[in-house]
């Protein structure tokens, strides 16, 4: 199951990942106003994202790409936690209150889906 699954996060970060730099004002847009330099963190969050691909795609590192992609996106539910306050005033459909609960409960079940995977993907083999 953590292969399966292992995969199928891979592809996840890693067209995510792709998207940071094919639309990045689409990820820009998400950056709250309190944190500096949108451009480079959404540069920054784009590579981490296809890091974790990369860990995940690995049968070798599968176990810390899930642990990677858990971290990542516990990191980056604090966007959709501060879209909470500008969410009645919002225009768009995922900007308003369901839209803004259905992406964080979307991104709870990535981080449990990754969880899953770090705990459960055979460790790496020793010499």
């Amino acid at each position: 199951m953590a292969k399966v699954l292992g995969l199928a996060l891979a592809a996840l970060m890693f067209i995510t990942g792709v998207t940071h730099f094919t639309a990045p004002a689409y990820y820009r847009k998400l950056v709250p106003a309190w944190i500096p330099a949108a451009p480079g963190v959404v540069a920054l969050s784009g590579l981490l994202n296809l890091a974790a691909a990369a860990l995940l795609a690995a049968p070798a590192t599968r176990r810390g790409g899930g642990w990677a992609m858990a971290a990542l996106i516990t990191a980056y539910l604090d966007v959709h936690l501060d879209d909470v306050r500008h969410a009645r005033a919002a225009s768009g459909i995922n900007d308003r209150p369901l839209g803004v609960a259905l992406r964080i409960i979307a991104n709870l079940g990535y981080i449990a889906c990754a969880l899953i995977v770090a705990r459960t993907a055979p460790p790496p083999r020793r010499g």
